[in-house]
């Protein structure tokens, strides 16, 4: 075996690639749904070696090290509670989160920009409570107009979200990829089927 196999081999197993571990908080909680709050394999090993998780669910592959083998953990929980934020900090992810990723005039999805409700040129400022996601159909039909002279409606007045509130909002967008050990975790409020 060449040095230069086995190093790429150690560095990128493919076979290991693809298993993230979904963390969650020690409430039992994700610590975030969107993005979900996920590390790769190795952090997760890391942190379970360091006791610093709880290993709660595992894949069927290994890991081995000379004096261990140790199956990798699909689901972990933090040995120490990490206190939520309580504010959301005003960026271009979480303004598109609350708006539930959607223009808030037509109501299109994708190719989203943000608009301000009062223009900047008349005064409006660059805050939660004046600006709203758009599609850039709709951005350009507004433009340099007040909402009135443009014609447009919103579907909902732009506001401040609390952090719980896109916390849940973040619950209706899942990844693409779920794995079936953290169903029991991720939907923990969910209706029980009889």
């Amino acid at each position: 075996m060449t040095d230069e196999f086995r190093t790429s081999f150690v560095r990128d197993p493919a076979s290991l690639r693809q298993h993230p571990a979904l963390v969650l908080n020690a409430d039992y909680r994700p610590l975030s749904y969107y993005p979900l709050s996920l590390w790769p394999w190795q952090e997760a090993v890391k942190a379970a070696f360091l006791d610093r998780v709880e290993i709660v669910a595992t894949y069927d592959d290994v890991v081995r090290s000379p004096s261990m083998t140790l199956r990798i953990p699909s689901v972990v929980v933090l040995k120490d509670y990490v206190r939520p934020q309580k504010t959301v900090a005003f960026t271009r992810f979480n303004l598109f989160l609350r708006d539930e990723f959607c223009c808030q005039y037509c109501g299109a999805k994708g190719d989203l920009t943000f608009d301000h409700v009062v223009p900047r040129s008349r005064g409006g400022r660059t805050s939660w409570e004046n600006v709203v996601a758009a599609c850039s159909g709709c951005n350009l039909r507004k433009g340099n107009k007040p909402l009135k002279a443009s014609g447009l409606t919103l579907r909902r007045p732009p506001r401040r979200p609390g952090a719980e509130e896109l916390r849940n909002i973040g619950r209706k967008f899942p990844p693409n990829h779920l794995h079936d050990s953290w169903m029991d975790f991720l939907y923990w409020d969910a209706e029980l089927e009889a």
